[in-house]
């Protein structure tokens, strides 16, 4: 796969040959997994990953010195950025903006391996569109006292609710309890219009579920439940990318899943040394997600019946935020009792 180069290899992907330094540092110690090994994973899943991250402005969670070591989220490209490897302007809520990396082929998902990317944080967006998301992501994040085994009663019935609403999601396991499933959509709405959507699904299944699922921002509120976490669909929130490697002892994975296989399955099933024989067989389970493109209109319906005949509105956005039109007071109930000021979830 690789030709030595002193002490650096190349690495040939897709054509394109890629120079990997210090490529035994060891990444992982459990598993004693260096950073060879994992972009020789990244080789092996490069069509899956690279689906999932093409075209999308995509933040780098790197780890230079491991798993064990210093970590930080780049999102500005950086200065030795290849030619090749074009970007995107996306604007934060706070009004400034950066050029993010859009990977458009397998080479750039191994050039930032070699950065000590692990995990790849990919926009709902494509770089052509950097303000209307092309996916509605929908996280469901089982809190203290449950499991993946809670969120998975949770995705099915995500599943039914999106069956009757005339759409389709694809689930994957987080990296690690939780499920994220991902509903392809038409570019067409705002990022305030996409989360909108996913607080309404939030709140049925609330109702479906009662006493199983919250969509409670504080967690003081949220008890043994699974919380869907609506606020990842706020600009500039992401979601691991499926195949991305998560920065745990034993190096899991994001692994896209088909609704068959998601009872019988455990997120520990999947890591960096057994995904790579199950996409050998199995390829990329999540390709057709592409082919499809979902209106929001009937969930923006459901939004706009809870507005109307539950009279519930907008709920809190992440603490860095600034205030947002029609966001009730940022500030949790157990210090709202005491009048302390706002604080975050």
């Amino acid at each position: 796969m690789g030709t030595s180069k002193g002490e650096a290899v190349e690495l040939e992907v897709a054509g394109r040959t890629v120079r990997l330094s210090n490529p035994n540092k060891v990444y992982f110690p459990e598993g004693g997994y260096t950073k060879l090994d994992v972009a020789q994973y990244y080789v092996s899943v490069a069509e899956g990953i690279t689906r999932a991250l093409r075209d999308r402005p995509t933040t780098l969670e790197r780890y230079p010195d491991g798993v064990d070591g210093e970590s930080f989220f780049q999102k500005r490209a950086p200065k030795n950025l290849p030619e090749w490897i074009p970007t995107a302007r996306i604007s934060f809520p706070s009004g400034r903006h950066a050029d993010e990396i859009c990977p458009t082929e397998p080479a750039a998902v191994l050039w930032a391996a070699n950065l000590g990317c692990l995990t790849f944080h990919p926009w709902p967006v494509r770089r052509e569109a950097t303000d209307h998301p092309d996916e509605l992501r929908i996280d469901l994040d089982p809190q203290p006292g449950t499991d993946f085994d809670d969120a998975v009663p949770v995705a099915f019935e995500l599943r039914a609710l999106l069956d009757e609403l005339g759409m389709r999601g694809w689930p994957k396991t987080s990296g690690g309890r939780g499920i994220h499933v991902f509903v392809p959509i038409e570019a067409r709405w705002t990022f305030t219009e996409v989360r909108r959507c996913a607080i309404a699904i939030g709140r049925e299944l609330e109702r479906r579920m009662e006493g199983r699922v919250t969509t409670a921002w504080w967690k003081e509120e949220r008890g043994e439940r699974i919380f869907v976490d609506y606020n990842q669909t706020a600009r500039d929130r992401t979601i691991a990318s499926a195949y991305s490697i998560r920065p745990k002892p034993h190096a899991p994975v994001s692994a896209p899943l088909s609704w068959d296989e998601l009872h019988d399955v455990h997120p520990k099933d999947f890591d960096l040394r057994t995904m790579p024989a199950r996409y050998a067989e199995l390829g990329d389970i999540h390709a057709d997600m592409d082919t499809h493109a979902y209106s929001l209109d009937p969930l923006l319906e459901l939004a706009a019946r809870d507005e109307h005949e539950h009279e519930l509105g907008d709920m809190p956005y992440p603490p860095d935020y600034p205030k947002m039109p029609g966001e009730p007071k940022r500030v949790q109930p157990s210090r709202a009792k005491k009048g302390v000021g706002e604080g975050g979830g």
